[in-house]
C-alpha cells in the first residue's frame, strides 16, 4: 500500500486541520498529487508546505461548496494542472445544530443540507469529466488486472446509526448524504466512477480532545475520565484516531478498492453494528 495512489491526483474538499491535513499528507505519502480544497484559505498554505516539506506534490484552492461559481472555479483551477482526476473526498463539515427538532430553526437544517448534500452533489457533478477522464488512464501496473476507475468518498457520520436527542438534523443531512452516494454510484459506474461514504464515529484528534476538557471542566473530573466514559459503548474500548479513519478513505481511494461502490463503511471502534 506504500505506493497504491501513485500517478493519481486527489481533491479533498473541506480539508480542515484535523482529519482533512492527515488525509493530505497519507495521501501524499502514497504518491498522489493532492489538491486541498476549503474555505479558510490560510490553512491550506500551511497543509501545501508539509506536504511539499515531506517530499509531495500538492496544490491549494479556496473553495465555498455552497456557491456553484466557487465549485466551478475549483474546477477549472484542477484543470490547469492536470486533465485527470483519480480521486474524489468530500469532507466539507459546518457544526450542526444540537437542538431538538422542535427548536431548530428551519434555516439551521436546510444549510446543513446545502452543505453536505448539495455540495456534494455540485462537486461530484463537475468533477465527473475529470473522474471520468482518471478512470480511462489505467496504471500500466494494474492494465492487466482489474479494469481501471476513479473514485469517490464522501465523509458522513456514525449518527446515521442512532437517533439521540439533539443530532437529529446532523442526521437528516448525512443520512441525506449516504442516499446520495447510493444514487450516484448507480449513475456513474458505467463511466468508470465509484462512489462510496464513510461514516466515522468519534474521532480523537486536537478538536475532540478540547472538547473532552470542556466536558471536564463543566461536569468535573478528568479528560481521561471523560474519555474512558465515551469509550465504554465501543467493543474495543477505545476512539478511533485520524489516521485510523483516513486509512480506510485511502483504500477506497485506491486500487484495490476497484469492484467496491455504493457501500457506507463505518469506523467507530465497534459503538455500531451495521
Amino acid at each position: 500500500m506504500s505506493e497504491s495512489l501513485e500517478g493519481k491526483t486527489v481533491v479533498i474538499v473541506g480539508a480542515g486541520p484535523g482529519f482533512g491535513r492527515t488525509l493530505a499528507l497519507r495521501a501524499a505519502e502514497q504518491g498522489a498529487t493532492v489538491v486541498v480544497a476549503a474555505r479558510t484559505a490560510s490553512r491550506l498554505d500551511g497543509m501545501v508546505d508539509e506536504v511539499r516539506a515531506a517530499g509531495g506534490t500538492a496544490i491549494a484552492a479556496a473553495v465555498d461548496a455552497t456557491e456553484p461559481d466557487s465549485v466551478r472555479a475549483l474546477r477549472e483551477t484542477v484543470s490547469q494542472h492536470t486533465d485527470a482526476v483519480h480521486g474524489l473526498v468530500y469532507s466539507a463539515f459546518a457544526v450542526p445544530s444540537m437542538k431538538p427538532l422542535a427548536q431548530t430553526d428551519h434555516d439551521q437544517i436546510s444549510r446543513g443540507i446545502d452543505l453536505s448534500v448539495l455540495g456534494a452533489l455540485r462537486t461530484t457533478q463537475e468533477f465527473s469529466p475529470l473522474l471520468e477522464a482518471g478512470a480511462a488512464t489505467p496504471d500500466s501496473e494494474q492494465a492487466d488486472s482489474a479494469p481501471a476507475s476513479s473514485s469517490v468518498v464522501m465523509m458522513a457520520s456514525a449518527v446515521i446509526h442512532h437517533s439521540r436527542e439533539r443530532y437529529a438534523g446532523y442526521k437528516i443531512a448525512k443520512t441525506a448524504l449516504v442516499a446520495l452516494g447510493h444514487s450516484l454510484a448507480t449513475e456513474l459506474g458505467p463511466r468508470g466512477i465509484r462512489v462510496n461514504t464513510v461514516a466515522p464515529g468519534y474521532i480523537y484528534g486536537e478538536t475532540l480532545k478540547g472538547y473532552f476538557e470542556h466536558l471536564a471542566g463543566k461536569y468535573g473530573g478528568t479528560v481521561e475520565d471523560v474519555y474512558a466514559h465515551t469509550a465504554e459503548k465501543m467493543d474495543l474500548r477505545r476512539l478511533p484516531g485520524e489516521r485510523e479513519i483516513v486509512d480506510p478513505v485511502l483504500f477506497l481511494l485506491s486500487d484495490a478498492a476497484s469492484a467496491i461502490t455504493g457501500q457506507t463503511l463505518t469506523v467507530d471502534c465497534g459503538e455500531f453494528h451495521t
